[in-house]
């Protein structure tokens, strides 16, 4: 780590790398290749004191280009052709491949879950952005688009791919189907043993949903809802969409002041206890009733 004497303290010309404040923060290394950061604002693993946290820079790490801060990432590697529109699923295949382990056990231990969760969602790392990746793809398991994640846990999609869902190598739900809103909260609840899925957001990925458990056929699916107003009300959408197609589907929430299955489960939720609020959540379930109007005939409805 650099000495004390060579930290420079950010500016509106060259903001945190970390958190893209020009204000707070410090930094170290060549003004336009920092090798590390102290964020005032981002946590990370190791605190320095009343000055903030410190994150490494470095192309093994998670972090992503100094000073970038443009929300649309155009990518153009090998994988992408010259139409300018990628081919995606051989851009997350190289990014895949790209990932060291003693990195990928270090996203692990920040986002608190496990390296064979993440590997397990076929995590990637993208050198150029410097930014983890994760695949979203149909029911069918083609690759639809490819999910960045910076540092700040800010997201961000590869243009020219679509949204899709986190679905997890080996996923088994011929019992129950746990779906959860992005990846991380997909790690966690596997870790936690359960057959998970992810959508791209809170209201998103509800045809692929409809489509993956159409083909799966579970038994039962349960909607984990983050605990914020839109949470709430994407889950009550997608649960009225698959009631059609499951005989049972239910939503929880992680208890009050929890945020999100990751924090749930980071706060020392086990297994037992994501079970005890399946079965106690009401079953939601497709009800038909049939009205006759004199001779006119039957009139189905729900």
């Amino acid at each position: 780590m650099a000495k004390c004497s060579t930290w420079q303290r950010v500016s509106n010309r060259r903001p945190c790398p970390v958190c893209g404040k020009p204000d707070w923060c410090l930094f170290t290394g060549e003004p336009s290749n920092p090798t590390a950061a102290i964020c005032a604002r981002t946590e990370s693993l190791k605190r320095c004191g009343e000055g903030g946290w410190l994150h490494g820079l470095r192309d093994d790490g998670p972090t992503w280009a100094p000073w970038q801060r443009s929300i649309h990432v155009a990518i153009r590697m090998m994988s992408e052709p010259s139409d300018g529109k990628p081919d995606v699923a051989k851009l997350a295949a190289e990014y895949r491949a790209a990932v060291r382990p003693e990195a990928l056990t270090r996203l692990a231990l920040a986002l608190g879950v496990s390296a064979e969760s993440l590997r397990r969602l076929s995590v990637g790392w993208s050198p150029k952005h410097r930014a983890w990746s994760f695949p979203m793809s149909n029911a069918a398991g083609d690759v639809l688009g490819i999910r960045l994640r910076l540092p700040n846990a800010r997201k961000l999609s590869v243009k020219g791919g679509k949204e899709g869902l986190f679905i997890p190598e080996g996923i088994d739900a011929h019992g129950l189907l746990v779906i959860a809103e992005g990846p991380t909260d997909t790690a966690a609840l596997l870790d936690l043993g359960f057959p998970a899925v992810g959508r791209p957001s809170c209201t998103g990925g509800v045809k692929l949903l409809v489509e993956l458990v159409r083909k799966l056929k579970p038994s039962g699916v349960v909607v984990v809802a983050d605990a914020d107003a839109p949470g709430q009300r994407g889950a009550e959408s997608l649960a009225t969409a698959l009631v059609a197609y499951c005989f049972e589907v239910r939503i929880i929430t992680p208890p009050t002041g929890v945020k999100d299955a990751r924090e749930w489960k980071r706060g020392g939720a086990t297994a037992a206890d994501v079970t005890a609020a399946i079965d106690a959540a009401p079953v939601r379930r497709l009800s038909v009733s049939i009205r006759i109007r004199g001779k006119a005939g039957v009139r189905h409805g729900r």
